[in-house]
């Protein structure tokens, strides 16, 4: 029997391809023989249909600490993205009493002294965040004996940091929310359950249009 994916002569597309999070919800959905199979169990006997019965609760219970899972990764998220904005505050009165700040850099971090709005997109506050110390770190750069500062090596090393405990932070949503994904398409039970609580999937972190660009760059 031949392969059935043979990477020598298959068809291979040379220029690549990028992938993309599609931003769409399937709603978990059971017909005619969910309901069929569940008069089956109760025509079986009481005792088929009642462990049925409190399969379905336990599941139903499942799918709301799954949610709350799910709450709570999303919540933890936006813990690191606010530390990121005090360090981006503290690093920039740092620089302003070392140097002579530029007046755009200083609109941009001032405009996160409310600090994250739990309700806002989180992709494009981790962007802004980026940009703001992106346009201070130069600051850094011009005048090297700022380097030796342990206060704003601190700070940058935080960033730094904080950086990738937001990836992984990410990273675990995104796990819960392919569990959640996964499990609502979980015949009998859970789909059944999942089905007649109208739940759908969910969407995992997606990368905006901008970092994907960025990510081809040159940085070396």
């Amino acid at each position: 029997m031949a392969n059935e994916l043979d990477e020598l002569t298959d068809y291979t597309n040379s220029a690549g391809r990028d992938i993309n999070v599609i931003e769409k919800q399937l709603p978990a959905k059971t017909g005619f023989g969910s309901v069929l199979f569940e008069i089956l169990l109760w025509c079986c006997g009481i005792i088929p249909g009642v462990i049925f019965l409190f399969m379905k609760i336990n599941a139903a219970n499942y799918f709301r600490k799954l949610q709350q899972k799910i709450q709570a990764d999303a919540s933890q998220i936006d813990n690191f993205l606010e530390q990121r904005v005090v360090i981006l505050q503290n690093l920039a009165k740092l620089l302003e009493k070392a140097v002579d700040m530029d007046k755009d850099v200083m609109k941009s971090v001032a405009a996160f002294r409310s600090g994250v709005n739990p309700d806002a997109d989180r992709i494009a506050v981790a962007r802004d965040l980026d940009t703001a110390f992106g346009r201070l770190f130069p600051q850094v750069e011009a005048y090297p004996e700022l380097k030796s500062h342990a206060a704003i090596a601190d700070a940058i090393q935080q960033n730094s940091y904080l950086q990738k405990e937001i990836t992984a932070a990410r990273a675990l949503y995104n796990d819960t929310v392919n569990q959640w994904n996964s499990d609502i398409f979980d015949w009998p039970t859970k789909m059944i359950v999942a089905s007649r609580a109208g739940y759908t999937t969910r969407i995992p972190f997606t990368a905006s249009a901008e970092i994907k660009a960025k990510a081809r760059e040159v940085f070396f």
